[in-house]
């Protein structure tokens, strides 16, 4: 009976690592011209400390966006504490915001995103973790 206990023990403790390792991996969003808004959505902040003006992140992006085309795009950002948005994209370039108490924890990217692959984590500067809702939205010239 001990045996047959122990076990079982093992199949469900692998079963939970691979639920929590899929919750880190990032899935990716396509993105192209003419698509419709989504909304995505998180918790944020993470352990890895960010040099730059990001606060506390996760090891892995919380989302990576695919542009498939050059496109006029508006990112929103919603959440709670004190949320950061770290954007890397080609060849390295960073982008990094911080939501301020005047702006209630949104922040706000529009402009010309060029064709590539993008990683976008969601910090906390006071290294808490937080929900968010990311909303990624055409936007005319």
């Amino acid at each position: 009976m001990k045996l047959s206990a122990q076990w079982s023990i093992i199949p469900t403790a692998i079963a939970t690592v691979f639920a929590l390792s899929g919750l880190a991996a990032s899935q990716p969003v396509s993105i192209s011209p003419g698509s419709q808004s989504i909304s995505l959505s998180g918790t944020s902040g993470g352990t890895r400390k960010d040099a730059g003006c990001a606060g506390y992140i996760a090891k892995m992006p919380n989302h990576t966006i695919q542009v498939t085309a050059d496109t006029n795009l508006r990112l929103s950002l919603q959440g709670a504490g004190a949320p950061t948005l770290l954007i890397t994209g080609l060849q390295g370039q960073n982008i990094c915001l911080q939501a301020d108490k005047l702006s209630k924890g949104k922040i706000e990217i529009p402009g010309r995103w060029t064709k590539g692959t993008y990683s976008v984590f969601v910090g906390d500067r006071a290294q808490g973790q937080n929900p968010y809702t990311l909303s990624i939205a055409p936007q005319k010239r």
